[in-house]
């Protein structure tokens, strides 16, 4: 019988899985039902809940410059709970069409069970992602206008 990937196994699947790019892989390393959020999201999107909208989540996009990353400087720090890690590392890379360097770090909390991922807590800084990705300006806007509508 095969080993069930542990809490550690499973992150390092995502986020090589990210810096590789293999998008159509990562949401089967989630549970089916999984509660996935990003707390520093300028925008305050909602939870993913779903594979389904992990699925969307990972779909890359046509627009946009590509990113050559790696996942570098990971620590991962157990817990007391076995399902349940800390985990710092950055993505380091370059933009490909212009050369510019990027570090965007993040930290995530990851419950896993089961060799899936039920629960995660990813903080990244939003900012240095829409920058890097030259979405900077949209985000701008898109944090003023929700002011606005909330104001």
């Amino acid at each position: 019988m095969p080993q069930v990937p542990g809490p550690r196994e499973v992150f390092l699947a995502l986020v090589n899985g990210v810096a590789e790019g293999r998008w159509k892989d990562l949401p089967d390393l989630y549970a089916e039902q999984t509660h996935v959020v990003h707390p520093f999201d300028p925008l305050r999107a909602a939870a993913l809940r779903t594979r389904d909208e992990l699925r969307e989540h990972f779909r890359p996009t046509e627009s946009g410059p590509r990113l050559d990353r790696r996942a570098t400087n990971i620590t991962i720090h157990q817990t007391t709970d076995p399902e349940v890690i800390v985990a710092e590392f950055e993505y380091q890379g370059t933009v490909a069409e212009t050369g510019e360097p990027f570090s965007l770090p993040g930290i995530f909390v990851l419950r896993v069970r089961d060799g899936e991922i039920i629960s995660s807590r990813d903080y990244f800084d939003h900012v240095t992602a829409a920058r890097v990705r030259g979405q900077l300006g949209t985000l701008v806007e898109a944090v003023q206008a929700r002011g606005v509508a909330s104001g």
